[in-house]
C-alpha cells in the first residue's frame, strides 16, 4: 500500500523535470528519471510533453510522480523508512515551488514555505 501527497498547480503551469532537479538541489537531493510511463529512462533523458508517470531515483529510494487533472501526485510505499520519506518531502517540495503550487495532504492544503516549515526542510 502506499502513501501519495497531490501537489495543485494554476492551469497550464506543471513544472518541466529541469525546474524540479534544480529545486532538489537547494535541499540537497539529486533527482534521476529512472522511469518514463513505464518505461526505463535514461539518466539525462527529458520528459516527452505528454508523460504520465515517471519514477524518480532519489538518494533513499524510488519516488512516484503521476499525472492529474490539476497537478501531480507523488507516491511512496507505506513502508518506507525516514529517509525515503525525508527524500519524499524534498520531492514534494520541489514540485511545489518549481510549479507555483500547493501541497494537499491529509492535513490540508500547504504552500510549498509552508510544507518545508512543517517538515523541516531549509532551503539554500
Amino acid at each position: 500500500m502506499g502513501m501519495d501527497r497531490t501537489i495543485r498547480f494554476p492551469p497550464h503551469q506543471s513544472p518541466s523535470w529541469s525546474a524540479i532537479q534544480a529545486q532538489l538541489v537547494r535541499v540537497g537531493e539529486r533527482g534521476t528519471l529512472r522511469m518514463i510511463d513505464g518505461l526505463p529512462a535514461f539518466p539525462d533523458e527529458d520528459l516527452p510533453p505528454a508523460w504520465k508517470e515517471i519514477r524518480i531515483g532519489l538518494s533513499a529510494g524510488m519516488v512516484t510522480l503521476r499525472v492529474i487533472p490539476d497537478g501531480l501526485t507523488s507516491v511512496v510505499w507505506g513502508n518506507a523508512d525516514a529517509g525515503l520519506r525525508s527524500a519524499w518531502d524534498k520531492l514534494c517540495w520541489a514540485v511545489a515551488v518549481a510549479g507555483g503550487g500547493v501541497i494537499v495532504a491529509p492535513t490540508g492544503a500547504q504552500s510549498a514555505e509552508e510544507f518545508a516549515q512543517s517538515t523541516g526542510l531549509i532551503p539554500v
